[in-house]
């Protein structure tokens, strides 16, 4: 049985955040609230603990989890060398939505790193998450807290309709502000590389460190043997109804869709648009559109993105399609998401 928490996002109840740091101290499985999106988490040093997150999830062991802490002691008995990219970094969006992938020290199971010798970590800003890791007194490995491939959850009602009875607890608090997950940095390389856009930009990174790869999965479909970030090996955030990108300049978006969408509606099929605030209006009035928020204001998208994905489940559409975006700055966080989530099925109109 699940146990609820009904935390408020002041963190100020803490007995039932010391009972929710008890099930992790115990083994078991807690979904709680970050900035980015709910996490699912147990006791990152214990191999058992987390075998029951790739349980309940349904999650490929092969495929790597995030350790979240809350203070840099954590971060020293974690990783082998801490270099000085990752410290200007950590100095700068600490606590927050970034992630620092590093060379792992023997603390920490191979579980964890599906084998690899990086571990990613991250401190997050939520009050609810740093109190229950400072509760806990260990890193907790926490995936988010969604059935595995499905879109991530970014409201606890999303999290109980997906793992209620399936995990220890479930904390109950705010919604998430960003609706992404964090940006992964490798900062292990001489170079840094991008594995997954975030809240974060490359521009931003880029500010403060100079030159940063991109990894070619984050826009591509790529074949990767073995990912060091999760979100780079498998089709993730993907709702139930199959979903097209239709990627060009607006008015060709708009028209192209609108001209598939009656295609589709002739087959006596359920159709979803995935619009914005500016295009709203353009589409059939028979389809199901549905805002995800202003394109001039990326991060509006950024955090109704996966809620949108998610309502549309509950129309029942046959298929949705999506309105592209570009790979610059916020956009190109927007894009992944909804590349993989479409298993990169794009149709490009110029």
């Amino acid at each position: 049985m699940t146990k609820i928490f009904n935390i408020s996002s002041d963190a100020t109840e803490t007995d039932k955040i010391k009972e929710a740091a008890g099930i992790i101290l115990k083994n078991g499985t807690v979904a709680f609230p970050t900035e980015t999106v709910y996490g699912l988490g147990a006791n990152g040093l214990n191999e058992e603990a987390v075998k029951k997150v790739f349980t309940a999830k349904g999650r490929p062991s092969d495929n790597p989890l995030i350790l979240h802490i809350a203070d840099r002691q954590m971060l020293n008995d974690l990783v082998k060398e801490i270099p000085v990219n990752a410290i200007l970094l950590i100095d700068k969006y600490w606590p927050g939505p970034l992630t620092l992938v590093f060379k792992k020290s023997k603390l920490i199971p191979d579980i964890i790193t599906a084998g690899l010798d990086t571990v990613a970590i991250r401190m997050p800003s939520n009050n609810v998450a740093l109190r229950l890791i400072q509760e806990s007194k260990v890193p907790i490995a926490a995936p988010s807290a969604n059935i595995s491939g499905r879109p991530s959850t970014t409201k606890a009602q999303h999290v109980i309709d997906d793992l209620n009875g399936k995990v220890d607890g479930i904390i109950v608090s705010d919604d998430s502000t960003i609706g992404v997950e964090s940006t992964v940095l490798d900062v292990s390389e001489s170079i840094p590389i991008l594995l997954r856009p975030g809240g974060i930009t490359i521009e931003q990174l880029e500010s403060v460190i100079g030159q940063v790869l991109v990894d070619k999965g984050i826009m591509h479909e790529t074949e990767i043997v073995q990912a060091k970030s999760p979100g780079m090996k498998y089709k993730h955030y993907a709702p139930k109804a199959p979903l097209k990108i239709i990627k060009g300049d607006t008015p060709l978006v708009i028209k192209k869709i609108n001209e598939i969408s009656k295609e589709y509606q002739s087959q006596g099929k359920k159709v979803g648009v995935l619009a914005t605030e500016d295009t709203k209006q353009s589409y059939y009035k028979d389809n199901i559109v549905i805002s995800m928020g202003e394109r001039s204001r990326p991060e509006t998208v950024m955090l109704r993105l996966f809620d949108c994905l998610r309502e549309f489940d509950k129309y029942n559409v046959d298929i949705i399609l999506a309105e592209g975006f570009s790979e610059k700055g916020l956009e190109l966080t927007i894009s992944n998401r909804l590349n993989k989530a479409a298993g990169f099925d794009i149709t490009e109109i110029e």
